[in-house]
């Protein structure tokens, strides 16, 4: 994509969505990075509903610690992959208490030191808790990345890299969120409604579709063997 493309395509999202916001709910620093890490392959809707009534009880690392593994299955139980995500949020309290005063590190190296959080998590929580201008990829955001030809990547990190480089020094503060947004409610994975996109004149996927379908020419439709043989003869086949 070319560089006024760029600055095109991130002025539209901005004017969508002056101040985009992200949809997991939480408290403090500490709860974003528990929020964030029990998301890994689950929805934020489905995350929201198992934390809201846990973090009216446990909001730091040593009320987690006093609340315990079993308690915080039992209250997690509805997302993916709740017993390994119970045990990494216990043991990266218990790190947090033991290393870093209980506080989140502002810094990208030591959150990944954390159980359970790799470079997207520490990434999220950099972005939305402390405003640092970093961009986390996941799915949506590989996807619009490679899809609309903005940052396109073989892996997430290849394309958290070109999104850097690319994104104008004053939109990379919420690029994450406006992205992300794009990305899971217009440029979906299954059909992506180009009809009402705002960056649909400056992407560059070319099978843009429409509110009825695609706008590009469908593929060629596999002949039958009545036009199989039509082709071949020249004469249509008949049953006898």
């Amino acid at each position: 994509m070319k560089k006024a493309d760029v600055a095109t395509f991130y002025d539209r999202l901005a004017e969508t969505i002056p101040e985009p916001k992200g949809e997991l709910d939480y408290v403090n620093p500490y709860t974003l990075l528990v929020a964030v890490a029990l998301s890994a392959q689950a929805t934020d809707v489905s995350v929201n509903k198992a934390t809201e009534p846990l973090f009216k009880v446990v909001d730091s690392p040593q009320k987690m610690l006093a609340y315990g593994e079993d308690k915080l299955r039992e209250a997690i139980k509805t997302i993916g992959l709740f017993n390994t995500k119970a045990k990494n949020v216990i043991a990266l309290s218990r790190q947090l208490i033991e290393e870093h005063g209980g506080e989140v590190p502002r810094d990208r190296t030591l959150l990944e030191t954390l159980p359970g959080v790799g470079r997207k998590t520490a990434n999220v929580v950099l972005n939305i808790a402390f405003g640092e201008p970093t961009i986390a990829v996941d799915t949506h955001i590989f996807r619009v990345g490679n899809r609309t030809g903005l940052a396109p990547g073989k892996t997430p990190l290849e394309v958290e890299k070109k999104l850097e480089k690319v994104t104008p020094e004053a939109r990379k503060r919420h690029a994450h969120h406006w992205l992300i947004l794009h990305g899971r409610y217009v440029c979906k994975a299954r059909k992506p409604e180009c009809w009402h996109c705002v960056v649909r004149d400056v992407c560059a996927f070319k099978a843009k579709t429409t509110a009825e379908g695609p706008a590009a020419a469908s593929k060629p439709k596999r002949k039958t063997p009545a036009r199989k043989a039509t082709a071949k003869t020249g004469k249509r086949s008949r049953k006898a």
